[in-house]
């Protein structure tokens, strides 16, 4: 699953890098190292041509604006379903009630810096509850993580016609299997989707299941890379550039550092905890 992820870039910034026609975004949000559930954030969609009451034809655009996460469907009675609707499984969001509308026609891409990840560690706490170390998961040449998304508009019946806000746009986060080099943190994770898919998968007019499931790709190996971080982003209150810092390796749950060295750097204890486990499991 994906319950918290990092966006710190300028809106302008993702104008540019997604080639945004529209900048809807009423003022910038912050910079968000601990985004969590029910928070507004950066999506970029592309809105269907349409004519206008005077006849005349607006063309299909692609805009910026800000959702907030958790997916609120356009049948919701409560709009309070949204926060247990940020994630929807890129395996059967075709079928859901809740999403297959969306999955046709109301497709986005969330911009982040990178997600983050809690890894079961064989250590327990005195309650006898298993140790969790988190991890973050970037692009490893810095970019963008443009992360597949679906988006809905509810429109809240005790609102006037006339008011602004009478309609709430959220969104949630596509999730798929994890890739082999980092399932062993996790078995689920968000899905990227590359650049050369942008165009099609933000188009509303490719609305058949088939051609939409192609563009689901998982990303490449080695496409991501994982160290581990703080506990403090656990609390969604912490915030701040220090969230995604590696933790050196002697402060890094579950890891043994008796070897000489092993507490420099933590950028790829990913790899070096699954090797632990797997000596502790034989």
């Amino acid at each position: 699953m994906c319950g918290r992820y990092a966006s710190s870039r300028r809106p302008e910034d993702l104008v540019e890098e997604f080639e945004v026609v529209e900048n809807r975004v009423p003022a910038p949000l912050a910079a968000d190292y601990n985004v969590a559930p029910t928070k507004e954030v950066y999506a970029v969609l592309e809105r269907p041509a349409r004519t206008e009451a005077d006849g005349s034809a607006v063309p299909a655009q692609r805009q910026l604006r800000t959702l907030t996460w958790g997916l609120v469907p356009s049948w919701a009675k409560d709009p309070a379903i949204g926060s247990r609707m940020i994630n929807a499984r890129a395996e059967t969001a075709s079928e859901k009630p809740a999403f297959r509308k969306a999955f046709r026609s109301r497709r986005c891409l969330l911009p982040a810096d990178g997600y983050y990840e809690w890894y079961v560690t064989s250590e327990v706490t005195k309650a006898g509850k298993p140790v969790k170390q988190p991890y973050f998961i970037r692009p490893r040449d810095g970019g963008v993580l443009a992360m597949a998304g679906l988006y809905e508009i509810w429109r809240d019946p005790d609102r006037a016609d006339d008011d602004p806000d009478r309609f709430r746009w959220t969104c949630t986060v596509l999730t798929t299997e994890a890739a082999d080099d980092l399932g062993h943190i996790h078995d689920r994770m968000p899905l990227m989707v590359e650049r050369e898919r942008w165009d099609d998968w933000l188009d509303p007019a490719l609305g058949e299941v088939e051609q939409v499931g192609d563009l689901l790709v998982p990303a490449a190996p080695g496409v991501l890379e994982a160290y581990p971080v703080s506990t403090a982003v656990g609390n969604h209150r912490n915030n701040g550039p220090q969230l995604v810092e590696p933790l050196p390796l002697e402060d890094v749950a579950g890891h043994d550092t008796g070897a000489e060295g092993e507490g420099e750097d933590a950028l790829f204890a990913a790899e070096e905890i699954e090797k632990k486990d797997t000596r502790e499991r034989r």
